[in-house]
């Protein structure tokens, strides 16, 4: 994707990762351009920031939500192509968002991606399109995006 030297087209993010400050350059995609919308379910504001803004750079319309009842709020809202969750929430663990998911008629077929801190061992992959274990790297969420979108 290209990004235009105007000032306009760019916006600046600054995450705190690991001690320190980098900082992220957005794209504005005008809504006409934007790909699927996908839904980033992420308790850690930093690593929320970081999902957005690499999916935003791939063009697609990017909604958020910082537990899992926000997350199943969202789903009620809005339409989506994809889920970005993290199993560690407040609130509403995300196996259980993926469970209420899967219960429901107009969610049951939307693609989870998977993303987790925490030992997969017990985790029952055939009720997820993907998982990756943090840390995850921008190529890396972006080839789960599109490989999900591509099989839904």
């Amino acid at each position: 994707m290209r990004i235009s030297n105007t000032a306009s087209a760019v916006e600046p993010a600054t995450v705190q990762l690991q001690r320190r400050k980098i900082f992220i350059y957005t794209a504005i995609v005008p809504p006409a351009r934007r790909k699927t919308t996908i839904l980033i379910v992420e308790d850690d504001a930093a690593l929320r920031t970081f999902y957005r803004s690499v999916l935003t750079l791939e063009g697609y319309a990017v909604i958020t939500a910082e537990d899992g009842i926000n997350a199943l709020e969202r789903l009620e809202e809005q339409p989506v192509g994809a889920v970005i969750l993290d199993l560690g929430l407040p609130r509403l663990r995300g196996e259980d968002v993926g469970r209420e998911m899967a219960a429901h008629h107009t969610a049951r077929n939307i693609p989870i991606v998977v993303v987790t801190g925490s030992d997969t061992a017990n985790l029952n992959l055939d009720d997820f399109a993907c998982v990756l274990t943090k840390p995850v790297t921008a190529e890396a969420l972006i080839r789960a995006v599109h490989n999900c979108l591509r099989h839904a």
